[in-house]
């Protein structure tokens, strides 16, 4: 039967839309055996951001290295296609789509801050492609489609903040980022702080471009507290540090901070500005045992002048690991073997120690380290072994709501 034009190009119009709404990961199927699985990437190289986004980047592409080096995945090599996120909000949004229909990535690992995860979650979940958030963050994302691999308040704050309040008193002032990472990491320094008999003297947010601090620092001065905790986020937030050393007040009253040395604070400030600062975190540099020090070497033999290797970067080299290793179980790109076969209890020794994916939550349980700066570097002061993302349990369960796909606001 001949069709009328109008009728063809009215059917050409459905066969596209179906196929850009396809899930990525079915069109893989049509690819050659040999053709490269692409691996999304989505961080911030310029822009304030920076200083944590390369080191991220770089771990990434050794981690890609050494499984095309070892391999591949089911026989092909993996590509990343990166996109630079420029610290934009709106460069995320936009690069996420083209990644998912464009490029056609069998995964997406990206995102800092959790203002940017935001505003790419709903589209990988829309368009099925399994997305990868390799950062620490305040807890509560309950989605099958996103895995994240950093740290949650119940496995880092949980134990800064008592562990702050032993060393200096029970009378606490807390200062933090503007948005939601800010907002509800406050609200667990908060629980934690009176869990642990103390008191917060008041709560103070600043946005992203803040860098005058001179107005907190006489309340604080005023408030006369006997720690602060910081939930400061980004270069322009550094400045609070060091206005707070030329106002006289760096050894009057102790800071510690969830945050602190993401952006290699150590390193930039002097050493009269950060001394003595705590942070408890899932990875430091200076962890001394053979996995992290040879992680920090082939990193920094690749690229000599890479900033402080973080968590943000040790988790993401982890990240890409459990992906490749939930691949390799499955036998296949198909996303939701990927999802059966990471749900399954996979596991990675990497530099962090052994991590491996909750079921029920899509979150880690991993090692965590409490830390204190001298001489501009870190001090490993604790080690917690296998600490598990209870925050996050005690909301979300994908087991029994494998549909869920919110963040959730964790009533405490």
């Amino acid at each position: 039967m001949i069709l009328s034009r109008r009728r063809f190009l009215h059917r050409s119009a459905l066969t596209s839309a179906a196929f850009i709404a396809a899930p990525a990961i079915l069109r893989h199927g049509a690819l050659a055996a040999d053709d490269p699985i692409l691996l999304g990437s989505l961080h911030d190289q310029s822009g304030p951001i920076a200083a944590s986004g390369v080191p991220m980047v770089h771990a990434l592409n050794l981690a890609v290295d050494e499984i095309n080096a070892a391999g591949g995945l089911l026989g092909r090599p993996t590509k990343v296609v990166h996109y630079d996120t420029q610290s934009n909000i709106q460069m995320y949004s936009q690069y996420a789509q083209q990644l998912a229909l464009k490029d056609k990535v069998a995964v997406v690992h990206g995102g800092i801050t959790s203002a940017s995860r935001e505003a790419v979650r709903p589209t990988f979940d829309r368009f099925k492609v399994p997305y990868f958030y390799n950062v620490l963050y305040e807890g509560g994302v309950c989605d099958r489609n996103t895995f994240c691999t950093g740290t949650t308040p119940a496995q880092t704050v949980e134990k800064l903040v008592p562990s702050a309040m032993k060393k200096s008193g029970k009378k606490v002032y807390i200062i933090a980022a503007d948005y939601n990472y800010g907002q509800i990491t406050a609200k667990w320094m908060t629980k934690y702080v009176k869990d642990n008999g103390g008191e917060v003297v008041s709560t103070d947010f600043f946005p992203l471009d803040v860098t005058n601090f001179g107005t907190t620092i006489s309340k604080i001065q005023a408030a006369k507290p006997d720690l602060i905790l910081s939930a400061l986020v980004g270069g322009n937030h550094t400045a609070f540090y060091r206005q707070w050393t030329s106002a006289g007040m760096k050894g009057e009253i102790p800071i510690a901070s969830t945050t602190f040395g993401l952006v290699n604070e150590p390193s930039t400030l002097d050493a009269a500005e950060s001394k003595d600062i705590l942070g408890a975190y899932g990875y430091f540099e200076e962890l001394d045992t053979p996995a992290s020090k040879s992680f920090v070497e082939k990193i920094k033999k690749a690229h000599p002048d890479t900033p402080y290797i973080s968590e943000l970067a040790a988790a993401t080299y982890e990240g890409v690991y459990l992906w490749a290793e939930g691949v390799r179980k499955a036998g296949s790109l198909d996303r939701m073997a990927v999802f059966e076969a990471l749900e399954s209890g996979i596991s990675f020794e990497g530099p962090t120690g052994t991590v491996s994916i909750d079921k029920a939550t899509h979150h880690t349980t991993r090692n965590a380290f409490l830390a204190e700066v001298k001489d501009r570097k870190w001090s490993v002061l604790e080690s917690y072994k296998d600490v598990k993302p209870l925050d996050t349990a005690s909301v979300c369960d994908l087991v029994k709501n494998p549909n869920d796909t919110k963040q959730y606001v964790i009533n405490l």
